[in-house]
């Protein structure tokens, strides 16, 4: 009989799926429509040394034709077989130069671009004096460079360049030549699988090792797709000069990334190797690295690493052998690379985690152990020869140390800072670094002294700051800290330590982030590098704070209250609220409860939140504080539909004693692990009315080792994972919920069909539902078609489910 009802349930879901609505492109009202039909900022770019400027201009949006285009998925990329770059590229359509010393500055048009552009990898070189950039047409890739002093550019070479795996080329050290991409000059067919008859079945084994690994998109299927990868990947390195003439370097390959050494003296050169695999993308492939020197010699092979596909379970399980292996920024020609010493396995029980490696080109002598830490290796910044700052971090912990080493001195570790990354209320910085002769960045050392520039966060507000540190007594001294209350500010870099030069950029709720350059030791005004206005005026004067609240359980929160333009608070008018939040995790309430939101910051409407809807009549509660939190041994997940349903709860209590809503007319709403949210709060919650969710994930099973941040597989904790799976509990949403995902999605865990077979089972049970499947798109929106009608579905549901 059991067995009955259950096939009677997925008969009426699939009855019930047939229906659909036909329907053209919307755009939504005027008000968003005004907002939404911008003209985007350009971005900016500096040289290294703060003398030239360039800006870079593209559309605010693509279009649906954009996305239109031919595109094979292989092995994790997305790829243009026909232009050999990837197909989710956003180009740049326009160059400009300016000098940066003065805002009055006239911007230079680059002479000479490409008819139509289409603009990508765009790439100082070491000397500042050049810029190169691909030029994308009909049939491929092009290299260009433009000269800075002339601003004219100039096509290097014909549209022939392998882009497939990132950008095609590298700048020579001299700045005078660059080692790029080609096509081979015979290309092998690509094979149509459609047309194409298999010649046996696929098959996979498993041979009794655990591994867990997480739910990837776009692998490998077949042998066909070997072979196109295989194709598709395969260039051949060549020497380009600034004339265009070019001399073959290393013959065809699948190079997936070159890297000179400072000196410039030696090239580090990543080839993927067979076998490939159908379970893992392209970045776990078999991978050889070889060290040739200036010239394509050979000076030696020196890491051969196997196929990543058996891997110990937990965020901090690695692979064994050599990783991370690159040049040390602040010595000529020195590899550095790290081996796990626990198997890569964070179940084993060991004094040491990871042990650091330098190995001195030409690589006649053995490497040369010189560090080991406690935790997972997270990081080294070089300095000189006898200073460096090294990182390591352990994520079931959340703990963090950073160490000042002596890189000559082995083993030999001073304990700096000991913390939990995610209490940003203590973070004393990053370190700052300046590019030293070899063209690489290093820690800025300067009379015995580093420097940290923080973000500042505090139970107060944000108040950035930079601190001298001294390598001696290892004490700070503030140098600056921003008192701003009417503006954000964030320290970007320093320019010049003798003068106290810092480069910032300025915003407000209503000034657009400008760059400026801030001196720290006079109390003069900063100088304006750029004067981008403000493009959404039409909100300018809506009412924006950050309000903090506690929920149930005493933990902080917090989150951005937007008021419509001329709201009266004294008249308090019961309006409608929507709130868009995203769930993060947490080992303590301490850091759970730390905010990081400013009322500074500038307005920005987009897709991506609700803040459109503030020129609607509604109030707005946009990133409201989803902390789940796990201390102790226990998980976070654990508790995660209390801790969702106590979250929104106070988010909503905290407005409502403001006086400012109709509590009976609340929406959510969020995106991927937000939708997830979404969709369990209108599950298990009542104190919402409606609920948007978009390209989420909903039945936890189909991601069954691990999602977001769950370490445990489903055979671990398979009530954790039922209990957190909407799909699971489908019959119990009453609420009517608006699913949209994107028709290509390429995020691990967020298939399309996700939110398919979700609505189908909550129009099957009866549930009010409605489902948008956006063509083309992925993860995140781009066409301006397809965001236009997503913000006319909402409007329109929102109208219909919570304002009506």
């Amino acid at each position: 009989m059991k067995q009955l009802s259950i096939v009677f349930i997925f008969f009426l879901i699939f009855v019930a799926s047939q229906a659909q609505e036909n329907i053209s492109y919307q755009k939504p009202s005027a008000e968003i429509l005004a907002l939404a039909e911008y003209e985007r900022a350009p971005s900016v770019s500096m040289d290294t040394k703060k003398i030239n400027m360039l800006l870079s201009y593209r559309d605010t949006y693509k279009t649906l034709s954009d996305l239109n285009q031919e595109e094979m998925k292989l092995a994790g990329l997305r790829i243009n077989p026909v232009t050999n770059i990837s197909s989710a590229l956003t180009y740049i359509n326009n160059l400009k130069l300016r000098k940066i010393d003065a805002i009055q500055s006239e911007l230079t048009q680059v002479k000479g671009l490409p008819e139509q552009p289409k603009i990508a990898y765009v790439t100082w070189s070491p000397d500042d004096t050049k810029i190169a950039f691909t030029n994308t047409t009909a049939t491929g890739v092009a290299l260009w460079v433009i000269d800075v002093t002339t601003t004219q550019a100039t096509r290097l070479t014909d549209a022939v360049l392998n882009a497939n795996a990132g950008r095609p080329f590298t700048w020579f050290k001299d700045s005078e030549q660059l080692l790029v991409n080609f096509l081979p000059e015979t290309k092998t067919p690509l094979i149509d699988a459609k047309q194409t008859l298999p010649a046996g079945p696929i098959v996979q084994t498993a041979e009794g090792k655990v591994s867990q690994n997480r739910t990837y998109q776009d692998l490998l299927k077949n042998p066909t797709d070997e072979q196109n990868f295989e194709n598709l990947l395969t260039s051949v390195l060549y020497v380009v000069d600034l004339n265009g003439s070019k001399k073959l370097f290393k013959d065809k390959d699948l190079y997936t990334s070159q890297r000179f050494s400072p000196d410039g003296n030696y090239l580090l050169v990543t080839t993927v190797k067979k076998p490939f695999s159908y379970i893992v993308p392209m970045s776990r492939f078999p991978m050889t690295q070889v060290v040739y020197d200036s010239n394509g010699n050979l000076a030696k092979a020196v890491n051969e690493i196997p196929l990543n596909e058996i891997q110990p379970k937990g965020f901090m399980a690695t692979r064994t052998g050599k990783r991370n292996l690159t040049w040390r920024d602040d010595a000529p020609a020195t590899l550095f690379y790290v081996e796990a010493l626990d198997g890569g396995d964070p179940a084993n029980k060991v004094d040491f985690r990871d042990e650091l490696f330098l190995w001195k080109a030409p690589f006649n002598a053995a490497p040369v152990s010189f560090a080991k830490t406690a935790q997972r290796f997270a990081g080294i910044t070089w300095g000189n020869a006898h200073t460096a700052i090294l990182d390591d971090y352990w994520y079931d912990t959340r703990n963090n140390k950073t160490y000042l080493i002596d890189p000559t001195l082995p083993y030999k570790t001073t304990l700096l800072y000991d913390r939990n990354y995610q209490d940003v209320y203590t973070d004393p910085g990053r370190f700052e670094t300046k590019e030293n002769e070899y063209g690489e960045n290093t820690l800025a050392i300067e009379n015995n002294k580093l420097f940290l520039i923080g973000d500042g966060y505090t139970d107060q507000g944000q108040f950035p700051f930079i601190d001298e540190f001294d390598l001696k007594t290892f004490k700070t001294k503030r140098l600056y800290q921003s008192a701003a209350t009417d503006q954000k500010e964030d320290i970007l870099s320093i320019e010049d330590f003798k003068q106290g030069k810092a480069l910032v950029q300025l915003q407000s709720k209503t000034d657009f982030p400008n760059f400026y350059f801030r001196n720290i030791k006079k109390r003069i005004a900063p100088m304006a590098i750029t004067n981008f206005k403000n493009p959404f005026e039409s909100i300018k004067e809506v009412t924006k704070e950050v309000i903090k609240y506690k929920r149930a359980d005493g933990v902080e929160l917090s989150g951005t209250l937007y008021l419509p333009k001329g709201y009266d608070k004294t008249k308090k008018e019961k309006l409608p609220l929507l709130i868009w939040a995203y769930p993060t995790e947490y080992k303590d309430k301490n850091s759970a409860g730390q905010s990081t939101q400013n009322a500074n910051e500038f307005t920005y409407p987009y897709y991506g939140s609700f803040v459109y809807w503030v020129t609607k009549g509604y109030v707005v509660l946009d990133d409201a504080s989803f902390p789940i939190i796990g201390e102790g041994t226990q998980e976070p997940n654990d508790t995660f539909i209390d801790q969702l349903v106590m979250n929104g709860k106070a988010a909503i209590d905290a407005v409502d004693a403001l006086g400012y809503i109709d509590r009976s007319k609340v929406a959510v709403g969020g995106h991927s692990y937000g939708a997830f949210m979404t969709a369990n709060l209108l599950t298990h919650s009542d104190d919402f009315a409606c609920g948007i969710a978009r390209s989420g994930a909903y039945n936890r099973t189909l991601t069954p080792f691990g999602f977001q941040s769950e370490q445990r597989n489903y055979w671990d904790v398979p009530e954790v994972y039922n209990t957190m799976s909407p799909f699971m509990n489908a019959g119990k949403i009453k609420k009517p919920i608006l699913l949209i995902h994107g028709e290509a999605d390429n995020n691990p865990g967020t298939f399309t069909l996700q939110t398919e077979r979700y609505f189908q089972a909550i129009k099957g049970l009866g549930g009010t539902a409605r489902m948008v499947i956006l063509p083309k798109e992925s993860h995140g929106y781009l066409a301006k078609e397809n965001i236009l009608h997503l913000l006319w579905e909402q409007e329109q549901f929102l109208d219909k489910y919570l304002k009506k």
